[in-house]
């Protein structure tokens, strides 16, 4: 095996069958469960695919062990080495243990500290190498050359995405009346499998892609822009692929219908949304359909929608995070500044009037050195949880009344 193999060939539905058969009994067939308040929310019918609930909590399992069986089969491997930024390393790492593999990945400097843990945690020989995905593909690839271990791209290998398309056909098992699916982009992988096995099953579905804004790779190469994508911040890095898969760009021309971009906040409000109303932890590029209904309704009003929940390996400072600044954002926390008089009283007083209307203060500092002030004169830094926007008012006006002047502060 050479380490360009896993570009050769093309995928067809007769290969995400015979995957689904080959993984059969070692991945979780997850749920695909009707949400009725999301359904409210974002005015389709929705339907959500739980890949979150894998073991290593990610779809990239799928592909990851198809791959590997193919490989084991062929008894040409004497190890495998992937470049990942995490879920992709995660399935490997688990499957290849499973399989007695050896596995090396390389991650790229800045992924999240959780899933390199836990991608080690798998039994991998974890190296971070490259500022990003497309450097950390280079070394990768030199490491498999020289070590002769067989490569495993994590999007841009037939077998891997075959894997990935087991996904659609569980779906619509589950939920024939399917009528579109939102799938995210990164290199591809995902939606290049499940669009030949959908589109195979069920020629008229519509099959939406969904990048970020910040990294919006597929998009773009579609269109015959080939610049690399520079580098960008963005909640959704599981999908932060700076230039598109060769393979799957082909696949996603013929057989994907539209790609929408979403913003930062759409993406936030996502995971947001499905941690306070499913119950369920979806890291940002697993939230990236959702945030694409909420982004863009008018292109899903009236549909019956499927989206795939793709990966929830997200760690617990970024869940809070999220949750605060959507609270701020939905107006549950209002946030401001008070000057005061540096006098004792001064704070039981604020006290006293926010519990009088209702307002739990959460957070409070007491600035003495603020320049904006007299020297006998302090600013206090408040965030309180109130029930809504109105409530807030309220509040505010009831400091005004007192003769306070508070200065709301935004996120």
């Amino acid at each position: 095996m050479t380490n360009i193999d896993y570009l050769a060939g093309s995928v067809e539905a007769v290969d995400v069958e015979a995957a689904a058969i080959r993984i059969s009994g070692q991945i979780m067939q997850t749920p695909c469960v009707t949400s009725q308040t999301l359904s409210a929310i974002t005015g389709c019918t929705l339907h959500l695919k739980f890949e979150n609930l894998q073991f290593t909590a990610s779809f990239k399992e799928r592909g990851a062990l198809n791959k590997l069986l193919l490989l084991k089969d062929a008894g040409d491997c004497a190890g495998v080495c992937a470049m990942s930024a995490g879920n992709h390393a995660q399935g490997l790492a688990y499957h290849a243990k499973r399989l007695g593999i050896p596995a090396t990945i390389v991650m790229p400097k800045g992924t999240p500290l959780t899933k390199i843990s836990r991608t080690r945690d798998h039994g991998a020989n974890v190296a971070i190498a490259g500022n990003n995905l497309s450097e950390a593909l280079q070394i990768a690839l030199l490491t498999a050359e020289s070590e002769r271990l067989a490569f495993v791209h994590p999007f841009d290998d037939p077998a891997v995405i075959a894997g990935q398309g087991t996904i659609a056909a569980e779906m619509l098992a589950a939920v024939p009346a399917i009528d579109t699916l939102v799938v995210p982009i990164g290199g591809g992988g995902l939606i290049s499998g499940v669009a030949v096995a959908a589109k195979a099953l069920k020629p008229d579905i519509r099959i939406v892609g969904v990048q970020s804004l910040t990294y919006p790779s597929m998009q773009r190469a579609l269109q015959g822009e080939e610049a690399i994508i520079p580098d960008g911040m963005t909640i959704a890095e599981g999908i932060a692929v700076k230039t598109a898969g060769k393979l799957t760009r082909e696949i996603v021309r013929k057989h994907v219908d539209e790609i929408l971009l979403v913003e930062e906040t759409s993406i936030e409000r996502a995971v947001a949304l499905l941690l306070s109303v499913e119950k369920t932890v979806v890291e940002g590029a697993g939230a990236v359909g959702l945030a694409a209904m909420l982004e863009h309704p008018a292109a899903f009003a009236g549909r019956t929608v499927g989206t795939i929940l793709s990966g929830g390996n997200i760690d617990l400072r970024a869940i809070a995070d999220v949750a605060m600044r959507e609270l701020s954002r939905s107006g549950h926390l209002l946030r401001f500044d008070l000057p005061i008089a540096d006098r004792p009283g001064a704070l039981a007083e604020i006290g006293t009037v926010l519990g009088e209307v209702g307002a739990n203060i959460f957070s409070i500092g007491h600035d003495r050195m603020s320049l904006t002030q007299n020297q006998r004169g302090a600013v206090l830094n408040v965030v309180a949880e109130v029930q809504d926007r109105g409530h807030g008012e309220a509040v505010l006006d009831a400091l005004r009344q007192r003769a306070f002047a508070p200065a709301v502060r935004g996120l």
